[in-house]
């Protein structure tokens, strides 16, 4: 059963709906999109009883405000907003109350969870909305009424979740080698894991812009296009990598010098422009 659940009264710099996304469907042209930070997602749904592909709210710095058209059991994770009563701690939000997220401390994305999930129409069998591709549900607009299902599931019994908060300063993230990394010189690959670099504000759901230093090729010649993923490390013309989020292309035709591991692609998902990443060849780094 579905009805209305939240007004949008604001929605901030971005706000779109996003579940688990669209898996296996990128030889027709249709990338996973989904949530940029899987598992802070992932933990929203779980905190209100959701199952793991009920539809959330995931919000880009802050300043939603919604309110609630009936009784409803909400969460947020990811980065901690200002004015949030329910941070990694599932908290009652009665009809005709309002929650305002301010702008988060530290991190980028923030999800708020609805026990019940998001219940906007699909569309080929997400609820995500890809911003590249133009695919799902529209963009989240002031004005909106989002409707709200019911959850078969019980509620899991978890008053707080003992989470990290994103990190504010520089983060380290592991990096293997990729499938065109001999199209590079022999500095490329000491550069890429000995030097820091900067998110730029040209970054977006598709993937992180870095500003640092330029990795030289060995080839010039032209790539034919070949499969994406999200994760790998794309290098343009510039010479400065992109490292490709959720709703990154299908294909790309510049050489990936290098892929970043799921589960660190979501802590990337948190960074904002101007902090630091650094990448570390192989392993796993130090939080």
């Amino acid at each position: 059963m579905t009805c209305a659940g939240l007004t949008v009264l604001a929605t901030g710099p971005l706000t779109t709906v996003q579940d688990r996304g669209r898996p296996g469907q990128a030889a027709l042209g249709v990338g996973r999109s989904g949530a940029a930070d899987r598992a802070a997602a992932a933990l929203a749904n779980r905190l209100v009883g959701n199952p793991p592909d009920a539809a959330v709210l995931e919000v880009t710095f802050g300043g939603l405000v919604v309110r609630a058209d009936r009784d409803l059991l909400v969460v947020t994770t990811g980065a901690r907003c200002a004015g949030s009563p329910a941070h990694n701690a599932p908290a009652a939000l009665a009809a005709g109350a309002e929650l305002r997220l301010g702008v988060p401390a530290s991190g980028l994305r923030t999800y708020l969870a609805v026990r019940g999930g998001i219940d906007v129409p699909p569309v080929l069998g997400s609820r995500s909305t890809d911003v590249l591709a133009g695919l799902g549900p529209a963009v989240v607009a002031a004005g909106d009424v989002l409707p709200v299902g019911a959850s078969p599931l019980p509620l899991p019994g978890v008053d707080l979740a003992a989470v990290a908060e994103p990190p504010a300063g520089e983060v380290t993230v592991p990096v293997l080698l990729g499938p065109r990394a001999d199209w590079f010189d022999v500095g490329a690959w000491p550069a890429l894991t000995g030097t820091a670099y900067t998110v730029t504000s040209e970054s977006n759901r598709v993937g992180l812009r870095l500003a640092g230093e330029a990795l030289t090729r060995l080839r010039t010649g032209e790539l034919p296009s070949e499969g994406m993923v999200r994760g790998a490390l794309q290098v343009p013309p510039s010479g400065t990598p992109v490292l490709f989020l959720a709703d990154h292309p299908v294909t790309g035709g510049y050489p990936v010098i290098g892929y970043v591991a799921d589960p660190d692609v979501d802590r990337c998902a948190q960074l904002r422009p101007g902090q630091s990443l650094r990448f570390r060849a192989g392993g796993r780094p130090g939080r």
